[in-house]
């Protein structure tokens, strides 16, 4: 059982870090930074292969009712937040400067499930995420390359992800298994994204990008979509045989091993403050996960919120 969820694990790391790296090659590289029509593609063919996974019976899923599906909306507009930002901040920042922004939801999860859900934090959790902020916050300072348009929209992907994180965890329906609530997301995602294509120019910029007949932009944006697929299945199977805290060691040891290899697949300018900044920022997210695994070994301790991601 335990080479399993260690194949399961490594599994889900190889599609995490090639799946970044390929959209990182598309945005970047290739610069083809219409995030409507791209996201707009990935969730398409997500949700054709899902759905054709389910009638297969390669994934369990169920009829997804209107009513569970409207319960949903918010995580959903969330999601479209969070990919949409998140496309446009991928596309102007290094790998590792964004996963180091986006750990600074955990901030915003924080002071949500503080405000609203009135739920205890102990000191530990506190330090971990003051630290990821001021890493966060230090950040732009000391970037060779500050882009400021990326970090505007890196700020409204870490405020979707930590919100959509808050409220996956306390959302109290049982209507909705992880793969579905992914269904909906893909599938509102698809016709919400289809309708902003024109209005925001993407489509027409689209027509006139140079590498548009090119192999290599079409291979990427196929493997784009295959991989983030890919990734959701390694996703769904690694949280069925893990809890949520074991699952977030892999997700933090795939974070790290994308923000070593990516200096060798593309050019990287820092210096050594920014280098401290990433430091600090992951050291932390290390010091969170211990807490949750702690907190998890001692359920009669008081309850905090437990941590969850988004695919």
């Amino acid at each position: 059982m335990q080479w399993k969820r260690n194949f399961g694990g490594l599994a889900f790391s190889f599609f995490f870090i090639v799946s970044y790296f390929t959209n990182k090659f598309v945005l970047s590289v290739m610069k083809f930074t219409y995030p409507t029509l791209f996201q707009g593609w990935q969730t398409f063919i997500g949700a054709l292969l899902l759905l054709l996974s389910g009638k297969l019976g390669w994934v369990e899923m169920s009829r997804i009712s209107r009513s569970a599906a409207f319960a949903w909306f918010p995580g959903s507009l969330l999601f479209v937040g969070n990919i949409y930002a998140g496309s446009r901040a991928l596309s102007r920042l290094e790998i590792p400067f964004f996963f180091t922004l986006q750990n600074s939801s955990h901030v915003v999860s924080y002071v949500i499930s503080k405000a609203v859900h009135r739920e205890k934090i102990e000191w530990l959790k506190f330090m971990s995420v003051c630290l990821m902020l001021i890493s966060a916050i230090n950040l732009p300072a000391y970037d060779p390359q500050f882009d400021f348009t990326g970090y505007m929209w890196a700020i409204a992907h870490l405020v979707c992800v930590g919100a959509y994180r808050v409220f996956q965890v306390h959302y109290k329906s049982s209507n909705l298994s992880d793969i579905e609530q992914q269904c909906v997301n893909y599938l509102f995602s698809v016709l919400l994204l289809a309708m902003a294509a024109h209005p925001t120019g993407d489509l027409m910029s689209a027509l006139e990008f140079p590498s548009l007949q090119s192999y290599s932009f079409r291979g990427g944006c196929c493997a784009s979509a295959l991989l983030g697929f890919l990734l959701l299945l390694a996703t769904v199977k690694l949280k069925s045989g893990l809890s949520l805290q074991h699952f977030a060691v892999w997700i933090f040891m795939a974070k790290v091993t994308a923000m070593f290899l990516s200096p060798l697949i593309f050019y990287m300018d820092m210096n050594t403050p920014s280098m401290i900044c990433m430091a600090v920022s992951h050291v932390s997210e290390a010091l969170l996960v211990y807490f949750e695994r702690e907190m998890s070994a001692h359920p009669d301790r008081p309850k905090t919120y437990t941590s969850s991601t988004n695919v």
